[in-house]
């Protein structure tokens, strides 16, 4: 009895050791934050880079102060337009991702092959920067919200299709089996077993996308696309910063507010989501349908509302099916000018630009995790010392989620000067909008058992912290981490429009010289380097799983 129990007692007593695959992950994170403190030096962003461009902030404070908003007629008609836009964008990509997501989704789709061409599409939408889908649909639609429409409206398929499979992949089959048990067919399966209960994730992407739109908008103004963008590119443009940031103020608060819009319909969704809401929607015995009860009453005003919005931004945005159709006559020829790919002799130069926008991406990533980790872990509920002052960093993250990165770029080019340091800085402080809110919500999701073990042996606040909270989080810090690497080298080729450094402006010189081949070699380019960070992305989930 004593021969047979021992080893296991043993075994049990023994630490596993470490798999040399999750060291090796490890490791390639602690080198990716060591090359990304080299770029920072590289770039020499330092305390004495700033202290030597306090003159410079201190008159570009003076050339923008005070603000010049526009006549109150023109502000309400560009606010309109923009936010016309937005949401005719945000519905345009709802309606591609759903049948996307349907086929994506490995327990929906009809087919291997299927899912394959799915999700396919899926990361060429998202590959794609939504700037150079602008460019080709300016060629045929001109200036206009048609442009900024298709544009946002097909790179956001990349972004919500994937959490659209995502969220029907992890749907209970329980219902969907019961409706197949039924004799249902493949539509109604869907209809009724699927559907209900992905709807929740569904609204929430779509709001969460309606907040990235809106400030991809400010972006799609410097290349032609009507609304605020439009007004702050042309103000800039001719250094009129007092009307310039002006808009862009105005943009901010219009982030704000529909990011508390999205955050009171989201609360709606997962309080209607609950028991009590499915208890609230039953029939009485021997109706036909479920009582009309205030739950059931403030949904249907959800839809009737949001119906009215779509219909009164369609409209606004001045859409026509009758000129969308006649330009389409022209999309072969306008695609045969991006084909084949040339670098006009310049490949070595296009190659030192994209190393700089490598860089950018890496110091602002590092810069970033440096000031949202803290930021994040006091804006958790279950870490701040009060709920005040988790509501006030959660506060700061929303404004500074609300600021363009452009506008931001802007700001640091004036006082920097042109080059990457302006990319860095700009693209350093708008990570605390993405990551800080990542990190907040990874905290926030941390097993509270291990929190109540640590703390019941008498440790503080600050050993619970490092000993139990931010052990359980780390994975998802790394992770949030190398997903905000992927979206600063496409931001940092975006900032170079405003002379931020990189090749961002390579990708502007060659539209605005027409030289569509060499637009096509600098989207390869990039996509080949956000390709490899996804597959590290990859990689170390796979390994640390």
């Amino acid at each position: 009895m004593t021969a047979t129990y021992l080893p296991v007692e043993r075994a049990a007593r023994t630490l596993a050791r470490p798999r040399p695959a999750g060291v090796a992950a490890w490791l390639a994170i602690a080198a990716l934050l060591g090359l990304g403190c080299w770029a920072v030096g590289d770039l020499r962003i330092n305390l004495a880079t700033l202290v030597d461009s306090w003159h410079n902030a201190v008159d570009f404070a003076g050339r923008m102060f005070p603000l010049d908003f526009p006549p109150l007629d023109e502000l309400l008609a560009l606010s309109g337009r923009t936010l016309a836009i937005v949401v005719s964008a945000t519905v345009l990509s709802v309606l591609i991702s759903v049948p996307l997501a349907v086929l994506a989704a490995g327990n929906t789709t009809p087919h291997p092959g299927a899912r394959f061409g799915a999700r396919t599409v899926i990361v060429l939408t998202r590959a794609v920067p939504d700037v150079v889908l602008a460019i080709i649909f300016f060629r045929l639609f001109g200036l206009g919200a048609m442009t900024g429409v298709l544009a946002m409206g097909l790179h956001s398929v990349g972004m919500v299709a994937k959490l659209y499979a995502d969220a029907v992949e992890q749907i209970d089959e329980g219902p969907r089996t019961a409706v197949r048990a039924g004799g249902a067919a493949r539509g109604q399966e869907l209809v009724s077993g699927v559907m209900p209960q992905v709807l929740p994730a569904f609204v929430a992407t779509a709001l969460h996308r309606l907040d990235i739109n809106l400030r991809i908008s400010v972006v799609l103004g410097f290349v032609g696309v009507d609304g605020l963008g439009y007004g702050i590119a042309n103000a800039f443009g001719r250094l009129d910063y007092r009307r310039g940031m002006a808009l862009a103020l105005v943009v901010l608060l219009l982030c704000v507010a529909v990011e508390m819009v999205s955050g009171s319909i989201r609360v709606a969704l997962l309080r209607g989501s609950g028991s009590g809401a499915a208890v609230a929607g039953r029939a009485r015995p021997g109706a036909i349908s479920p009582d009309w009860t205030p739950a059931r009453v403030r949904r249907a005003g959800y839809v009737v509302v949001t119906g009215l919005v779509v219909a009164a931004s369609v409209w606004g945005a001045d859409l026509s099916p009758v000129r969308f159709l006649a330009a389409l006559g022209d999309l072969g020829n306008t695609l045969g000018l991006f084909w084949p790919p040339s670098a006009g002799g310049q490949f070595d130069t296009l190659l030192a630009d994209l190393w700089i926008t490598v860089k950018i991406a890496l110091a602002a990533t590092v810069l970033g995790a440096a000031m949202a980790l803290p930021i994040g872990v006091l804006a958790a509920r279950n870490v701040a010392p009060s709920p005040a002052v988790a509501r006030a960093f959660r506060l700061v993250i929303v404004l500074i989620r609300g600021v363009p990165e452009l506008v931001l770029a802007v700001v640091f080019v004036v006082v920097t000067g042109l080059g990457a340091v302006a990319g860095a800085l700009a693209l350093g402080v708008g990570a605390i909008g993405l990551l800080g809110k990542l990190i907040a919500d990874s905290v926030e999701e941390v097993d509270p058992g291990v929190e109540q073990a640590v703390r019941a042996t008498g440790a503080g606040r600050w050993q619970v912290l490092f000993a139990a909270t931010v052990p359980q989080a780390a994975p998802a810090f790394v992770a949030h981490l190398l997903y905000q690497l992927d979206v600063n080298i496409r931001s940092a080729t975006l900032l170079g429009i405003v002379g931020a450094g990189g090749i961002g402006f390579d990708l502007l010189s060659a539209s605005r010289i027409l030289e569509f081949g060499m637009v096509t070699t600098v989207l390869l380019l990039i996509f080949a380097t956000v390709l490899l960070v996804e597959l590290l992305a990859v990689w170390w989930r796979r390994v640390l799983s």
